[in-house]
């Protein structure tokens, strides 16, 4: 990867604008492929970042490249695709015409079927998959706020690329397991849409016994269906997948010790789920708990949770009333 070319970003939102905000920060080139609404609050006042930790630097939009034309691309070193998944196919034929043929294309997309789909589409060109720990909450006027902790996690590569683009404040390292990687995530994950039919804080809803026994049935029931088709997931926190069920029920008190010893979270932090619920956006409960039900369905699974889950998110997307602000109880009901 060429240090003296410019990184992309495809779909700069809130995980593309915080890593591309980053990298510029840091002193890369960066083309942020963007909506007109983002372009224009980035315009207006500047691309700020801030995160829990108490960092807050603004980054003025002199120093970024943006445009809603994918011809951004056109002489680029990297793309980081940040698009939904959902969008996967379309944002890979943009880059396929718009990129360089020798570009780097890192997905740090949810869910564990994109890299493929980008492979698919864009034969010749190297496809790399990638993982967010994190998450960022778009608090609008231009500013992203980094809400939890963990670093990226990238795909191994001769080239070096996740050392490469780390950078002061946005490390990232490499595996050798990356599909293990998107695998445990996307368990972690089922807890977004938990928290998006919450309508509260992912703190305090971690802290309450009732909400963690859900996710603890909802992580037992995700990993029974991916471990019946041979996959072994690796966790995105310090503690193994298959223990995090029986931790999510313990008592509190122990729950919160141990919280603070595995992973930071901003008090207001939200998923990036209740965040698309409040903004009238199609959700990715499809490639989240509906890859879950996908799988129950061939293996004789009966997943009666995630299908609740699923239901009451499509519920909400068709209703467009924001986070139905349920209870544990409803959910199971």
């Amino acid at each position: 990867m060429n240090a003296d070319r410019a990184i992309g970003v495809a779909g700069a939102g809130s995980i593309g604008c915080f890593v591309g905000g980053m990298l510029a920060a840091a002193g890369r080139s960066v083309a942020l492929l963007a909506r007109p609404r983002v372009i224009g609050e980035i315009q207006a006042g500047g691309l700020r970042l801030t995160s829990f930790e108490g960092f807050d630097q603004t980054i003025a939009s002199s120093r970024l490249a943006l445009s809603d034309d994918p011809s951004i691309f056109s002489e680029v070193a990297a793309v980081l695709v940040t698009v939904k998944s959902a969008d996967t196919s379309e944002m890979a034929d943009l880059i396929a015409r718009h990129a360089p043929p020798d570009v780097v294309v890192v997905s740090l997309q949810n869910g564990v079927g994109n890299v493929a789909v980008l492979r698919d589409r864009l034969p010749g060109r190297r496809v790399l998959g990638g993982m967010v720990p994190f998450n960022v909450i778009s608090m609008g006027e231009g500013r992203f706020h980094r809400s939890t902790s963990g670093d990226i996690v990238i795909e191994a590569d001769a080239a070096g690329t996740a050392e490469r683009l780390s950078v002061p404040g946005l490390h990232m390292r490499a595996t050798d397991n990356i599909d293990g990687v998107q695998w445990g995530k996307l368990i972690v994950n089922l807890n977004n849409a938990l928290n998006a039919l919450a309508d509260m804080p992912l703190r305090r809803q971690l802290a309450q016994r009732g909400w963690r026994r859900l996710f603890a049935d909802q992580m037992a029931e995700g990993l029974a269906a991916i471990r019946a088709e041979g996959i072994k997931p690796v966790s995105p926190t310090p503690i193994p997948a298959g223990w995090m069920p029986p931790l999510l029920r313990l008592p509190d008190t122990i729950f919160e010790v141990l919280l603070g010893r595995t992973m930071k979270i901003d008090p207001e932090a939200r998923s990036s789920m209740w965040e698309d619920l409040q903004r009238g956006r199609r959700t990715e409960i499809d490639y989240l708990q509906g890859v879950i039900t996908e799988i129950a369905d061939r293996r004789g699974l009966q997943a009666p949770l995630s299908r609740r889950i699923v239901a009451l998110i499509r519920k909400a997307e068709a209703d467009g009333k924001g986070s139905p602000g349920l209870t544990p109880e409803q959910i199971r009901a």
